[in-house]
């Protein structure tokens, strides 16, 4: 295994899991950002045969293990994730930059399972496209095989994604009628305007069901996460926009759910635990025991279920209008998206500009024409979004 994005999360909670699975896998390949600390207590624990780090300084003071050597090199994510030992890439960083070493893993032949949500909401018109190559070059010899799926070759570890995912296995995908995506509603569900208008980034970053990184955990609170999921969501699963539906769960038990053209619906359940999608990525198609808490039916005293307050939180919204708008205004998107999170946690734009910010985006960057863009394109647009984007002011804003 190579993991990108070691010290983060996701990478952390995937570490947890590998912990448990000694007999199944050895991490070969270890890529970190810039928490010294955590990742010399990953190497020294994993024992990788190489590592690198965002921050090369860092990296330079890492006591490195008997056997472990250090890529310092630009291209280091990319050689990672593509040496001839890995049989599988887990993406647990954030941003585009992991765009090249994914599209050069499924290249090469290596499995994906990733968090990374540029990999699908900028680059998704690559990435999709050597999954389903790969899955149909499996499927021409052996149709039943476990990886003649695209799913199989690019494996989604959020747990929204990851529901739908189970929901799908041994069905057609003629027999999808809808897809739910299913959202805790963020700590401000029920909030009006002139509250909202008031949040700070403590209050935001008091998920009430979920544990994560304090970028996602934002997200959650504006919902613009769940926007990018439905974008996420067309792309993996090819599913026309109109047939991905949104529902406010704030119990976080049913992680997603399947409509079919039967009238059946299928869920997943489980306690809101990362933990759990991450194995399954790894372990498809068995399963194992998990280090996660179990849930008990019994015991659930009521699930509840509601429609997204798009007025009050219109990210979601934004975010569907852009996946329909193209490749370019989604770049744009999360691009903005992941500057305007910045800014607000730093105290230099409130909590409702956040969705001001990245509208603004997409309206300026996101209707260029022409094909869809390549890689090369992709990363110059992210930048200039992102360089744009810094010096943003809301409308009427005193300078």
């Amino acid at each position: 295994m190579a993991l990108l994005g070691s010290t983060g999360s996701i990478g952390r909670q995937a570490v947890d899991v590998l912990q448990g699975l000694p007999e199944r896998f050895h991490v070969v390949a270890l890529a970190a950002g810039r928490d010294r600390q955590t990742f010399a207590a990953q190497v020294a624990k994993l024992r990788p045969a190489v590592v690198t780090m965002a921050d090369r300084e860092a990296l330079a003071r890492i006591s490195l293990p008997d056997g472990t050597s250090a890529d310092a090199s630009d291209e280091a994510l990319v050689a990672l994730a593509t040496r001839e030992d890995v049989d599988i890439v887990v993406v647990g960083t954030g941003g585009v930059v992991s765009l090249a070493p994914v599209l050069a893993a499924l290249e090469a032949g290596k499995v994906v399972a990733t968090a990374n949500k540029e990999t699908l909401v900028a680059g998704g018109h690559l990435v999709m496209p050597l999954a389903r190559r790969a899955a149909a070059l499996v499927a021409g010899r052996d149709s039943r095989h476990p990886l003649a799926s695209a799913l199989a070759w690019l494996r989604p570890i959020d747990s929204e994604h990851s529901a739908i995912w189970q929901c799908l296995v041994g069905e057609g995908m003629g027999g999808i009628e809808r897809l739910w995506l299913t959202a805790s509603g963020g700590p401000f569900r029920g909030w009006d305007a002139q509250r909202l208008a008031g949040v700070t980034a403590e209050m935001a970053l008091a998920h009430p069901t979920w544990r994560m990184g304090a970028k996602i955990t934002i997200d959650s609170a504006t919902l613009m996460n769940k926007g990018l999921e439905v974008i996420e969501a067309h792309r993996l699963y090819d599913v026309a926009y109109d047939r991905i539906a949104v529902a406010i769960h704030p119990q976080s038990i049913i992680h997603s759910a399947v409509e079919f053209v039967d009238g059946s619906v299928k869920a997943q359940l489980g306690q809101p635990d990362m933990r759990i999608p991450i194995q399954y990525a790894l372990t498809f198609p068995d399963r194992v025991p998990s280090p996660a808490p179990k849930i008990s039916l019994s015991r659930l005293v009521a699930l509840e279920f509601g429609e997204p307050d798009v007025a009050r939180f219109p990210a979601l919204a934004l975010a569907r209008a852009a996946g329909q708008a193209g490749p370019r205004a989604s770049i744009a998107l999360i691009a903005a998206d992941e500057i305007a999170v910045g800014r607000f946690l730093d105290g230099t734009l409130s909590f409702p500009a956040i969705t001001g910010l990245a509208e603004a985006a997409v309206a300026r960057f996101g209707s260029a024409g022409g094909s869809d863009p390549g890689l090369a394109e992709v990363m110059d647009l992210d930048t200039g979004v992102r360089a744009w984007c810094a010096t943003w002011r809301p409308p009427g804003a005193q300078r």
